[in-house]
């Protein structure tokens, strides 16, 4: 008897589910489970106490958090895993991710019941946004580009940089987690009107005032004076047209000095053997929420070589966007 081999649907399952998987990710950290884990509230009738649920839904959520490998069970105890220890406790996280989760449980998770329109007519869902939803909104936003900076740092060297244009991102961290390490770095920040306050309250609490410059101008059209060695633009060309993009990176590269370095920060839709999950994903997060674009990395390719610069390097970060490293030519 011949016995044919039929693939399982274990991939497929583990995909459609991953919706409860979600759901119960950002229920955990809600009720601070992984903090009261981490605190010695090992057993589920200490967690139930600890987090004010039933010892039914304590079970679930750490029997579900220990599946996928978050909590750590041996006889009936559990413990916090490496990774969940680091974002996942609160204030003793290196970042703590409760913001960012609380926003995708409350903003984006809801927002992507609007997915069937937005495949339908490749327009953005309706948000529906009040004071108290811009604020979720924004502190998951800033504290997901704290992630990202702190992976800039560790993972893209600039350590010979003394002069940077930190150009039309969200974030002042991503210069400052460079500047950390590079004492001798020098930071000019062109950002558009509305973001001085937050840089400011960013430099002031890095202590770096004495090293930085803040300007304001409009993007899409400012043309920056000077011979940068360093020039970031992380997260800017999702928010903006391929012609403006295009504009932006002559105009960064007619500021940059000959062999200067540039990062460009954000999520691709890549030619490579394997897609990158995580940039795919957000593909479809930034179209339903707000309609903004992940770009095929071949057309920034494109844009950054007609611009006068040559990439030599694209960097993964864990948990985070990828960066193209190019170099002035």
């Amino acid at each position: 008897m011949t016995i044919t081999s039929t693939p399982d649907a274990a991939r497929i399952l583990d995909i459609a589910t991953g919706y409860m998987a979600s759901k119960q990710l950002f229920e955990a950290s809600r009720i601070g489970l992984f903090s009261a884990v981490a605190g010695g509230e090992d057993t589920v009738p200490a967690i139930a106490e600890r987090c004010g649920v039933s010892e039914r839904i304590a079970r679930i959520l750490a029997d579900a958090m220990a599946a996928k490998g978050l909590l750590v069970r041996a006889d009936g105890r559990y413990r916090v895993s490496a990774d969940a220890a680091a974002y996942l406790t609160g204030e003793d996280s290196a970042v703590d991710l409760a913001p960012f989760l609380t926003f995708l449980g409350e903003i984006s998770y809801p927002h992507w019941l609007q997915f069937a329109h937005t495949v339908d007519t490749t327009e953005p869902g309706d948000l529906q946004m009040d004071d108290a939803r811009w604020a979720t909104f924004m502190a998951g936003v800033m504290t997901y580009n704290r992630l990202h900076a702190q992976e800039f740092g560790r993972h893209v060297d600039l350590a010979g940089a003394t002069k940077a244009l930190d150009f039309g991102g969200l974030s002042a961290e991503f210069a400052l987690s460079v500047m950390a390490q590079n004492p001798q770095l020098h930071t000019t920040f062109v950002y558009a009107a509305g973001f001085e306050d937050g840089i400011a309250e960013a430099i002031e609490a890095a202590g770096v005032g004495d090293r930085v410059v803040v300007e304001v101008g409009e993007t899409a059209t400012a043309e920056p004076q000077g011979e940068y060695d360093a020039v970031f633009a992380n997260h800017v060309i999702h928010r903006f047209s391929a012609e403006e993009n295009a504009r932006i990176f002559r105009n960064l590269r007619n500021a940059a000095a000959p062999g200067a370095t540039l990062t460009v920060l954000d999520f691709f839709l890549d030619d490579d053997e394997e897609q990158r999950g995580l940039d795919a994903l957000h593909a479809g997060e930034y179209l339903v929420i707000d309609g903004t674009i992940v770009y095929p990395e071949a057309e920034v390719r494109g844009w950054l070589s007609d611009a006068g610069w040559e990439v030599r390097e694209k960097v993964a970060l864990p948990g985070s966007p990828r960066v193209l490293v190019a170099t002035a030519v």
